[in-house]
């Protein structure tokens, strides 16, 4: 496994220009699966997110961007998804690199990022209003309207996806946008910046700065010229968001934590369980808020169902991102290895049985943040590793008898972001389905998220709801008009 150094933007995109960061301070850019730095690109400083504020709001003032026809604005959307389908390949190798996720992952994620696009492209020309009948003689109707600048934070585990998620609504509803995307994966993004300034997107309408979350993004957070966040990531990070938005009563959307129940019943189809509850809890390596890592298994197939997980865990392959066999790469850091270790130590504190993993690997993998991934069986609701949420392959097996059981403890953590259930009995299902406290469900499947439906959380998993047309709502103010007939 080789490290290549990437000749990469160092600079800011602000008002259509690539800059310096103020200070010409920059940020390293490492590659987790060999611990070597990649990329360095600029560190954003206060005065530098002041003038990515000014150039939106200017954009968005001037209504270069609001005041063009809605369909103007889908063609420019349109554009801005043929320009990341045609290099797929170079932005999925992008991203599995700085990342660290297989190649095969990245390149749907990057294609995903295009049909984002696309979508919003089309949605553009469907952000209706209402009329509304009113008891004084006169017409009533709504209007959606942008909501201004919007500032659009994302993390480092979906880096492309994610930020396709946030800009394509925010666009579409004619807004003016500043992303930031997380420090360890910036790459992307200002990609993303360069795609769009190509399909003809005018300046300053997407700005791209990055830096840290503590400076850069806290500033955005806070700034009084900025008329809405939308944040993904971790749920204390979108606590300390909230309290910088207050002053300036700024609008926020926040997609956070989970730790998600996947449910299976004793008549499930036990095959496509096992299946789905792998790839389901260490797809990128376990590092997804939507990540199954609580597997409540009826008790009559508890013991079959665990053994089967962990032998088909032990067949996953480990690997260099770049090599289509790998099925799992490391970590994004070493730090956040070191923390999922310290959950696997918990786990065997208090009495959980590893069945399989939870060692670094040796070999070709040592010099990255590799860990094998761990299944925990006679797991108990009440462990740290089935109420924290851990972001790193852990699955804890917790057994139950009925649905009279099931239920307290699913919904007994602060989480409530996804899941799923596995009952050939449709009623239960539905039963089921309607009872756990979730954002986001799916019935004998582990398919969370699509780009048409709704996705987010209950609880502390987050407020607001992204994709479909549910997130025009996010990116749009409601004004009401009366015309009188008197």
């Amino acid at each position: 496994m080789m490290s290549t150094l990437i000749d990469s933007p160092t600079r800011l995109l602000i008002d259509g220009s690539w800059r310096d960061a103020e200070s010409e301070a920059v940020l390293e850019v490492f590659e987790p699966a060999t611990g070597e730095r990649m990329a360095t690109v600029a560190r954003a400083s206060p005065g530098d997110v002041d003038r990515a504020v000014e150039a939106a709001r200017r954009a968005f003032d001037d209504a270069r961007w609001s005041g063009v026809a809605a369909s103007a604005r889908g063609r420019v959307l349109a554009g801005i998804a043929a320009g990341i389908r045609h290099r797929v390949e170079e932005l999925a190798s992008l991203e599995a690199r700085n990342a660290g996720k297989p190649i095969r992952d990245a390149r749907d994620e990057v294609l995903g990022a295009a049909q984002c696009f696309e979508y919003y492209a089309g949605a553009a020309t469907r952000i209706f209003g209402e009329t509304i009948p009113v008891t004084a003689p006169g017409l009533d109707f709504t209007l959606r309207e942008p909501v201004g600048v919007v500032a659009l934070i994302v993390p480092w585990n979906f880096p492309l996806a994610i930020a396709a998620w946030k800009v394509a609504p925010a666009l579409a509803a004619g807004n003016a946008a500043i992303l930031k995307p997380a420090s360890y994966t910036p790459l992307t993004a200002l990609e993303l910046g360069k795609i769009a300034l190509a399909a003809g997107l005018p300046p300053g309408v997407l700005n791209v700065i990055t830096g840290p979350g503590a400076s850069t993004g806290s500033a955005l957070a806070g700034h009084p010229g900025v008329d809405k966040i939308a944040f993904t990531g971790e749920t204390a990070t979108g606590t300390a968001i909230l309290r910088q938005a207050a002053p300036n009563i700024t609008r926020v959307s926040l997609e956070l934590g989970g730790k998600s129940p996947n449910i299976v019943f004793a008549d499930a189809d036990l095959e496509r369980a096992v299946e789905n509850a792998v790839s389901s809890v260490f797809g990128n390596a376990g590092q997804d808020c939507c990540a199954r890592t609580r597997a409540f298994v009826q008790r009559p197939v508890a013991a079959e169902f665990s053994d089967r997980v962990a032998a088909r865990t032990r067949r996953l392959r480990l690997g260099d991102p770049l090599d289509e066999a790998t099925e799992m790469g490391p970590l994004i850091s070493l730090q956040q290895r070191e923390r999922v270790e310290g959950y696997l130590q918990a786990g065997r504190q208090e009495g959980a049985q590893l069945l399989t993993g939870g060692s670094r690997p040796g070999g070709a993998l040592a010099q990255g943040s590799y860990l094998e991934p761990a299944v925990f069986g006679r797991a108990d609701n009440r462990m740290r590793i089935a109420r924290e949420e851990i972001f790193g392959p852990v699955l804890a097996i917790i057994p139950f008898d009925d649905e009279a059981d099931l239920l307290p403890m699913v919904n007994d953590t602060p989480y409530g972001l996804s899941g799923s259930l596995w009952t050939r009995d449709i009623g239960r299902a539905l039963r089921v389905a309607r009872a756990v406290r979730t954002g986001v469900i799916s019935i004998n499947s582990s398919k969370s998220v699509h780009q048409e439906a709704p996705f987010g959380g209950y609880k502390r998993s987050g407020i607001g709801r992204e994709l479909g047309m549910h997130a025009i709502q996010l990116y749009t103010e409601v004004k009401n008009v009366f015309v009188s007939l008197d």
